[in-house]
C-alpha cells in the first residue's frame, strides 16, 4: 500500500528500510524522500516506526 503518494512509497519500502536500521522518521525522509512535500504521511510513518521498535524491545522474563 502507498504511505507517502507524493514520493510512491510504499509501506514495504519503508519496512525494509526500518529493517535495515533507519528507525526515525527524519532518516526515513532522507533515504526515501516520504514526508517532504505535503506531509500527511508522517502520521502513518511514524506509526511504523512506533510498531516496529516496540516490537523490537526485548522484554525481560523472571525465571
Amino acid at each position: 500500500m502507498y504511505i507517502c503518494i507524493c514520493k510512491a512509497v510504499t509501506d514495504s519500502q519503508i519496512q525494509t528500510a526500518i529493517d535495515d536500521g533507519i528507525n526515525t522518521r527524519k532518516a526515513l525522509h532522507q533515504c526515501l524522500g516520504v514526508g517532504s512535500d505535503c506531509g500527511k504521511c508522517n502520521r502513518h510513518v511514524r506509526e511504523l516506526i512506533n510498531k516496529n521498535n516496540v516490537s523490537n524491545i526485548a522484554i525481560p522474563v523472571m525465571i
